[in-house]
């Protein structure tokens, strides 16, 4: 099984913290898409006949898209893909892009799951954030997509931003609850180089990112939904029973996918691959027949950290009997390097697995890089 993910790399308007990368402008929209169906099949054999489980649809934008542009990229996956029955097919969503037009073209799509980009209930906030929606627009945009009969949504949330005061965090995690959404994700606000929020930090328009105040909004949230028995399985990520994101799951697990797109990604076990980001130039090789990417070979050590990292933030623990089969001794070494981290109550061990606490889930990524080879 693998899982394709096409990024659709356009965007009304740019949100402050954003660094993905996108356009503003849609002059060269139609080009785009067409250069994606290109790239599909120039792309065939990446995955050496994998059948596709998942079909992720992120950006950017996608919300986009026509419904017909969703189906011709989707069928052009399918004349070259085998798609599982019962393939899960997310698209990513704004909330003012789901108006009833839409939300009904995109029913009669194979679309079965959205992902939307709710961020906050409070105008303020989005404003802050630079976000093109409003806060009505997210709790309808939700309750729209519900009574058209998609069951299947996540929403997402942004915490640890200077505006978010603790209750209104407490809302924003209410609101969520109340709209029954079965799968909820939430990021903790990060500053990356060459975004708007970033330069209105280091020009003091904006005050920096508060690190105690995300760490205690993180644990807010992780104790709010354990009341709600939301599973918390990935560190950002929480559902009610069964209600996983396959295609983000996959990632965490280890399982090939295709990117398709400027900046996308791409693994097949043996070797990552990325596409150039940049628009122009990635239309440009399309245009010539080739694709503007790097290839890198995956090294025992590259694997090794690589399960290191994804598996630590997931509910199902790092194996450190996979770490064997990946290379003979490397589990004994990464027993002995959590020794501190056990001691701490930052990990927790059983059945010859390594699990994050609660607590250790705050040092997640230190104690990961701790662990590394």
């Amino acid at each position: 099984m693998a899982g394709i993910y096409l990024h659709i790399p356009f965007c009304k308007q740019a949100c402050h913290y954003c660094d993905f990368h996108f356009s503003t402008s849609l002059k060269y929209r139609d080009e785009m898409v067409q250069s994606l169906a290109k790239e599909i099949a120039l792309q065939k054999n990446y995955l050496n006949g994998e059948t596709i489980e998942t079909i992720y649809f992120g950006g950017g934008t996608p919300s986009l898209l026509t419904a017909g542009e969703v189906n011709m990229l989707i069928d052009t996956v399918g004349k070259h893909h085998f798609i599982a029955d019962g393939a899960e097919i997310t698209l990513e969503a704004n909330p003012d892009d789901l108006g009833a037009a839409q939300i009904t073209a995109l029913r009669q799509t194979s679309v079965n799951r959205f992902s939307i980009g709710i961020q906050s209930f409070f105008d303020e906030d989005l404003l802050w954030m630079n976000r093109a929606h409003k806060a009505n627009e997210a709790e309808t945009s939700v309750k729209r997509a519900q009574d058209a009969g998609f069951e299947n949504i996540t929403a997402d949330l942004i915490y640890g931003y200077p505006l978010l005061t603790d209750a209104k965090w407490k809302q924003n995690i209410e609101r969520m609850f109340a709209l029954e959404i079965p799968h909820i994700s939430a990021y903790a606000l990060t500053v990356e180089p060459r975004t708007a929020l970033a330069s209105f930090i280091k020009k003091k328009q904006q005050p920096p990112v508060n690190d105690q105040q995300s760490a205690e909004q993180f644990l807010l949230l992780m104790n709010a939904m354990q009341q709600q028995r939301f599973e918390h399985y990935e560190i950002s990520n929480y559902c009610m029973p069964g209600h996983y994101s396959r295609h983000n799951s996959n990632y965490w697990k280890g399982v090939k996918y295709l990117g398709i797109g400027p900046s996308a990604h791409s693994f097949n076990g043996e070797t990552r691959q990325w596409n150039a980001a940049n628009n122009a130039l990635y239309l440009r090789e399309l245009e010539k027949g080739s694709i503007p990417s790097e290839t890198e070979f995956l090294t025992e050590e590259n694997r090794l950290n690589e399960y290191i990292m994804t598996s630590l933030r997931t509910m199902w623990g790092l194996d450190l009997q996979h770490l064997e089969g990946i290379a003979a001794g490397t589990a004994a070494v990464v027993q002995k390097g959590a020794t501190e981290f056990l001691e701490k109550e930052w990990l927790t061990g059983k059945d010859g697995k390594l699990y994050l606490t609660q607590t250790g889930k705050l040092y997640a990524d230190h104690i990961a890089a701790e662990l590394f080879f």
